[in-house]
């Protein structure tokens, strides 16, 4: 059974060849499955992700699904900043790394669909300011949202952590997906969603205006 509802794929088929210009690989770090797994070992949501992906590749011929072992290929996971799965890297014509961690189900398939429009572009509708604060970084940037496919709110924070990330070299925008992974959630003391964290010291809580997020970014650079 497909997780794409039949009345979306032609709709999404047609947005991908009316939008995407240049090519994009999903790169999923998954887990090898096996008749012979303990619970405690299980990535309950890695075989739907990696179902979801195939869905969402097959799709467009401007797509491609890349599918990693993380436990046998764990120096490339490594090397690619994936430390738990089900996490995917979508590569194109981003500047920075787009990440995500956890299914992209529910609100969260949209910004999706969104972030593989615009690094097959190469460019976001970010204001023509953003874009020149995001030029300007010179230090390097780790944000990660926080989301639950359930809220509404989140789409558009996760989309525009991701933006940030095609727009810039000196970021990395990671969304996570708060149920999936509770170790997270009480790290950071995640109570609500979207709940942003950007360097591991600034806290953006809600659905904040792109002006006020990049103040966040910003906020992280060294005084002129």
């Amino acid at each position: 059974m497909n997780l794409i509802p039949s009345r979306e794929t032609q709709m999404l088929r047609d947005h991908f060849a009316k939008e995407m210009t240049g090519p994009v690989t999903i790169e999923l770090y998954t887990q090898r499955e096996s008749k012979i797994i303990l619970p405690i070992q299980e990535c309950v949501t890695c075989k739907d992700t990696r179902e979801l992906l195939t869905e969402v590749a097959g799709l467009s011929d401007l797509l491609r699904l890349e599918v990693h072992d993380f436990v046998a290929e764990m120096d490339g996971a490594r090397a690619a900043g994936i430390d738990r799965i089900p996490a995917f890297v979508l590569k194109g014509a981003a500047k920075g790394r787009v990440r995500y961690f956890g299914i992209p189900s529910g609100y969260e398939f949209t910004s999706l669909i969104q972030d593989l429009t615009d690094i097959s572009r190469g460019t976001t509708d970010l204001a023509a300011a953003t874009k020149e604060a995001l030029a300007g970084l010179t230090t390097d940037v780790h944000i990660k949202v926080f989301v639950t496919p359930t809220c509404p709110y989140c789409p558009g924070i996760a989309h525009l952590a991701h933006q940030f990330a095609i727009e810039s070299p000196h970021i990395i925008a990671d969304v996570i997906e708060a149920s999936e992974f509770p170790d997270l959630v009480q790290r950071y003391g995640v109570s609500g969603v979207p709940r942003t964290v950007v360097n591991e010291t600034i806290d953006v809580m809600g659905a904040v205006p792109e002006a006020s997020f990049l103040e966040a970014v910003l906020e992280t650079q060294p005084a002129a």
